[in-house]
């Protein structure tokens, strides 16, 4: 993912400074959790708001970026800084043990200790309970932040020790205009029209991930994946790209036939407003394409621990539950 700085991102602008002003004032908590995506940049907040901390001469707007602290953190090799990321799949308890240890010794700058926990809900639930109590009591000057794409799967107990810093995620339409600001739109075509990139943020995750899939080929398989989708559920049978999809990209192949049947069901509504001559599908083929929809996405998830699959077979299954839910009788 490109090494965007947090002032390249306006969207954070506004939570970072939230953070540096209650530090500032003497007003921080000593656990903080970010429940913003890596893919929104919430590692790199994550690491700005340990800057703030660690700085030894800190502004008003931000750490100095000019003390010993902030040489350090800028090299690399801040001894007071923490960061534990997920082992594999999971945040295990040796991490957190490890680190709990380490916090309880003296601050080789003087200064305070800070821990970044990056992908806090992968936290496995034996080191979650580990954390608890350094989150209770963490000892003088000891900082942690956690950063989470989901904080829904962190325990409650530990969400509760934790001020939560206000977040509100960008619109589309500020992302693409900060995606335009990038130069990283495609151009506009005949009509002068810009074709929208932003249809897939679900599928990357966030503004950061969709502008590195744009200065990849990974857009590209995405759009090409969405247009075989719709060729395939016309005709019954898997069209190029799906015919070849493999198992690196069968989690980006369902999670793009999972926003077209959504964008299915939402075309078919806007038939039936605009009062057209042509058919819509009725109310109870409407909810059992969504719930086919939903059956994918419980599939992606199924796939990030499933050893092999058989990629081929299963989006000729889902092409053919399709046809047999709508009666073959494909509007687009």
């Amino acid at each position: 993912m490109s090494d965007y700085q947090i002032n390249q991102l306006p969207w954070l602008a506004d939570p970072h400074q939230r953070f540096v002003d209650q530090h500032y004032r003497g007003k921080s908590s000593h656990a903080h959790l970010f429940n913003i995506d890596k893919a929104l940049g919430g590692d790199k907040l994550a690491n700005a708001a340990a800057q703030t901390v660690l700085c030894q001469q800190l502004t008003p707007v931000g750490a100095c970026g000019q003390c010993k602290s902030c040489l350090l953190l800028a090299a690399g090799n801040h001894p007071d800084l923490y960061i534990i990321e997920p082992d594999g799949n999971q945040i295990k308890v040796d991490q957190i043990r490890q680190l709990c240890q380490a916090l309880t010794q003296t601050a080789q700058q003087g200064g305070a200790r800070v821990a970044i926990i990056v992908n806090a809900e992968r936290l496995n639930l034996a080191a979650a309970n580990a954390l608890l109590k350094t989150l209770e009591e963490p000892g003088d000057d000891v900082v942690l932040i956690l950063q989470t794409n989901t904080s829904a799967q962190l325990l409650a107990t530990i969400t509760s020790r934790c001020q939560t810093l206000n977040f509100v995620e960008p619109t589309k339409s500020e992302i693409h205009q900060w995606l335009a600001a990038q130069q990283l739109l495609p151009a506009a075509n005949a009509e002068g029209k810009i074709h929208d990139v932003t249809w897939c943020l679900s599928v990357v995750g966030g503004p950061l991930a969709l502008a590195n899939s744009l200065t990849s080929q990974h857009y590209q398989q995405l759009l090409t994946f969405r247009q075989d989708w719709a060729q395939s559920l016309k005709t019954g049978h898997l069209s190029n790209s799906l015919l070849k999809v493999s198992e690196q990209q069968i989690v980006d192949a369902l999670n793009v036939l999972y926003l077209y049947l959504r964008q299915y069901v939402l075309k078919s509504n806007k038939l039936k407003t605009e009062n057209t001559s042509r058919q819509s599908l009725n109310p109870l083929v409407q909810s059992k394409v969504i719930e086919l929809a939903g059956r994918v996405m419980t599939m992606c998830h199924r796939l990030e621990t499933m050893p092999s699959v058989n990629a081929q077979a299963l989006c000729q299954q889902y092409v053919l539950a399709f046809r047999q839910l709508t009666h073959y009788n494909v509007l687009y």
